[in-house]
């Protein structure tokens, strides 16, 4: 096994599915779930981080969207959906990472969208206040 001398030479492709590991992080009362969930997160951390930075993502919103995925993968308990049967655990780390970011971008676009509106509107009561108060004036 080859030794790692920094983080640039880390593995940025996935590694192999261990399913008995995958089962175990999906038992909620087992205590092997937390250890499992754990050697789950560390082994396809940096492989989603990179597959998020090779998506245009900067090193540190890459860094955030893979901690945040992490964090919604651990919460929603998204890997008792993953099935052995149904395809490899890659497929899966493949298209869920795009979906969150897909939501994560319509989430931020509404957001700016709603603050744009709201500057409008602000600036737009300024300016028929302003406009008021000068008529008045007059």
């Amino acid at each position: 096994m080859r030794r790692l001398t920094s983080s640039s030479e880390a593995p940025q492709s996935f590694p192999p599915t261990r399913w008995s590991v995958v089962l175990a992080a999906t038992r909620k009362d087992s205590p092997e779930s937390a250890v499992a969930l754990e050697t789950i997160c560390r082994a396809y951390w940096y492989p989603l981080y990179a597959y998020v930075r090779r998506s245009g993502q900067s090193p540190h919103d890459a860094q955030d969207l893979t901690q945040e995925f992490f964090c919604r993968l651990l919460e929603k308990r998204w890997l008792e959906s993953v099935d052995s049967q149904k395809g490899r655990l890659r497929s899966f780390l493949m298209v869920a990472p795009k979906k969150f970011m897909s939501k994560e971008w319509r989430r931020d676009s509404a957001q700016a969208q709603d603050e744009s509106s709201m500057r409008q509107t602000d600036d737009t009561h300024a300016t028929s206040v302003s406009q008021t108060r000068y008529a008045c004036t007059q």
